[in-house]
């Protein structure tokens, strides 16, 4: 498994080398994207959105089931928020970010940010203790999503804004490079999806510091890794906003949930 690769910094545009590293590899990783303050304004705002939840019994935010799991004191905790830049002015503002237009080159025209579309603002909290069920996640693609629902296969990319500082004992992102370009039948049936966490010779580990920024293509197969360590050390935190083209499809309080979305279970 390699971790060395080149990362980049995000100036007034993306530059042709950086176009064409994600081009060729499928994503980008572009370091210092937020300040300190930044990381723990958006952290501090996530408890505020998760004491809510819990007091109101939430159990989906526009038809996405909302994923609960145990701290390492017993307490309850949301590990997986969907749209959570519709809960809290910080986390919205945030989504306004000019800065993120910028990437939407990475697509092309039509290309926007779907902070109310597909599962919105998502942010993850993954902690490895005694009774953590929300550890890990088998590898997978996105591309998955448009077919269950009958679509065609959209661009879709996956903007991750990276709240924890992480080496590779602590798990987190390891993506295939290069399989964004793969056949139907690759993307269908290279993996068992979701099921299968083995660690592939190809795998490639993103190993960001909290403030870094990266992108994946939706049709890149990835997966999240169990953190090796246990307690305070495993606790990473990661928010992921899609950037998408095609129809435009918001979601409301009303939306269905959808198939695939029933069997979240899944997902340890």
């Amino acid at each position: 498994m390699a971790t060395s690769y080149q990362t980049f910094r995000l100036a007034d545009r993306l530059t042709e080398e950086q176009l064409d590293f994600f081009n060729a590899h499928g994503f980008i990783h572009f370091k210092h994207f937020i300040k300190p303050e930044t990381v723990q304004a958006i952290i501090e705002a996530s408890k505020e959105v998760e004491k809510r939840w819990i007091d109101g019994n939430v159990e989906k935010i526009n038809g996405v089931p909302i994923k609960y799991g145990v701290d390492l004191n017993g307490k309850k905790i949301v590990q997986r928020f969907a749209f959570i830049n519709q809960h809290h002015s910080v986390l919205k503002e945030f989504s306004l970010d000019p800065r993120f237009q910028k990437l939407l080159d990475l697509v092309g025209p039509g290309a926007r940010l779907g902070t109310e579309e597909k599962d919105g603002m998502v942010f993850n909290h993954y902690i490895n203790g005694p009774d953590s069920k929300f550890t890990q996640m088998g590898w997978h693609t996105d591309g998955l999503r448009d077919i269950f629902q009958g679509a065609r296969l959209n661009p879709m990319l996956n903007v991750g804004i990276h709240l924890s500082t992480l080496r590779e004992e602590n798990g987190g992102l390891r993506i295939l490079p290069g399989t964004h370009r793969q056949n139907l039948y690759q993307l269908l049936f290279r993996k068992k999806y979701f099921v299968s966490h083995d660690t592939d010779p190809s795998e490639l580990a993103i190993m960001p510091e909290a403030g870094d920024l990266t992108i994946h293509d939706g049709r890149l197969w990835h997966r999240v890794a169990k953190s090796n360590v246990v307690g305070e050390e495993s606790r990473r935190r990661v928010i992921y906003i899609p950037i998408i083209a095609g129809k435009y499809a918001p979601k409301n309080e009303n939306s269905p949930t959808l198939f695939y979305q029933r069997f979240a279970g899944i997902v340890k």
